[in-house]
C-alpha cells in the first residue's frame, strides 16, 4: 500500500512539473508574441534604421575606425545591392525578423520563467542568487547583442562584400542572406556573451571544473583566435577588437568557478 502511494505521489509530482513547464512555455510564448507584434508595428524603423544601417558608410563603427585606419574604413556606402528572388520572400523575412526581435526583447521574461521553473529544486542559498542571475544574464545578453551589431556585423559585411575568388565573379546578394546574417549574429552574440553564466551552471552540475578550464585554456584561445580571424577582415585592429572580449569572458568563467569552490569550502 505504501509503495503504491509513493508511486502515485511521484507520478503526480512528475505531472505537476510538466504542467509548470507547460505554463512557463505558454507565458514565454505570449511574451514573444506581444514583443513580435510591437516589432511589426515598428518594422519600418527596424529595417531602415537598424538592419540596413550597417551597410551605410555613416554607421558609427566605420566612422570610429576611420580615425585609426582612414584608408580602410572611410567609405560612403558598402557595395551591397540586395535583391529578393522569391514571391513570398519579403513577407517571410518580415515575419521571422519580427519573431527574432520578439525573442530578443522578451529575453528577460524567458530568463525569469526559466529561473522560476528551476527555483523549487534549488537550495536556499542558491535561491538568494536569483536576482543576480537574472540581472547578470540579461546584461550579458544585451551586451552581446550590441557587440554583435556594432562589431561583428559591420566587420563581416565589409569583409564578405570585398572578398572575391575571381574578378569575373560578381556578388549579387540575396535579401534573405543579408537579414539572416544580421539576425543570427545578434542572437548568437547574445548567447555567447552568457558563456560565464553557462559555464558556472555546468560547474555547479559537476560537468566542468576549474582545473579542466585551466587545462584547456590554450585550446580555447586558439579556437577564439581562429574564429576571430574568420569573422573579421585581415587586419590586426579588427581581430583585437573581437578577441579581447572573448578572452575576458573565458577568464571570467574561470574566476566564477573559483568563486564557487571558495563558497563550497567556506560552507
Amino acid at each position: 500500500m505504501y509503495i503504491k502511494m509513493e508511486k502515485k505521489e511521484k507520478k503526480q509530482s512528475f505531472l505537476s512539473h510538466l504542467e509548470a513547464l507547460r505554463w512557463a512555455f505558454v507565458r514565454c510564448s505570449i511574451g514573444i508574441i506581444i514583443c513580435s507584434a510591437a516589432a511589426f508595428v515598428f518594422s519600418d524603423f527596424i529595417f531602415d534604421d537598424i538592419l540596413f544601417a550597417p551597410k551605410r558608410g555613416d554607421f558609427p563603427t566605420y566612422r570610429l575606425l576611420s580615425y585609426f585606419n582612414e584608408a580602410a574604413y572611410t567609405v560612403t556606402n558598402i557595395d551591397l545591392e540586395l535583391q529578393n528572388r522569391k514571391m513570398e520572400g519579403q513577407l517571410s523575412i518580415l515575419i521571422w525578423t519580427c519573431v527574432s526581435f520578439g525573442i530578443i526583447a522578451a529575453f528577460p521574461l524567458i530568463l525569469f520563467e526559466f529561473w522560476k521553473f528551476l527555483r523549487p529544486a534549488l537550495h536556499n542559498s542558491e535561491k538568494k542568487t536569483g536576482l543576480t542571475f537574472l540581472l547578470s544574464s540579461t546584461l550579458l545578453f544585451f551586451t552581446g547583442v550590441l557587440f554583435g551589431y556594432y562589431i561583428i556585423v559591420p566587420f563581416s559585411l565589409k569583409f564578405l562584400t570585398e572578398f572575391s575568388i575571381s574578378a569575373i565573379v560578381q556578388n549579387n546578394f540575396d535579401l534573405s542572406s543579408y537579414i539572416a546574417l544580421v539576425r543570427t549574429t545578434l542572437l548568437a552574440a547574445g548567447i555567447v556573451f552568457n558563456l560565464p553564466v553557462i559555464i558556472y551552471f555546468l560547474f555547479k552540475l559537476g560537468v566542468v571544473s576549474t582545473a579542466i578550464l585551466k587545462e584547456y585554456r590554450r585550446y580555447a584561445y586558439v579556437i577564439i583566435l581562429i574564429a576571430s580571424a574568420v569573422i573579421t577582415p585581415p587586419d590586426i585592429l579588427s581581430q583585437v577588437v573581437l578577441v579581447i572580449p572573448l578572452f575576458l569572458l573565458y577568464e571570467v568563467s574561470i574566476f566564477l568557478t573559483k568563486f564557487g569552490l571558495l563558497k563550497i569550502a567556506t560552507n
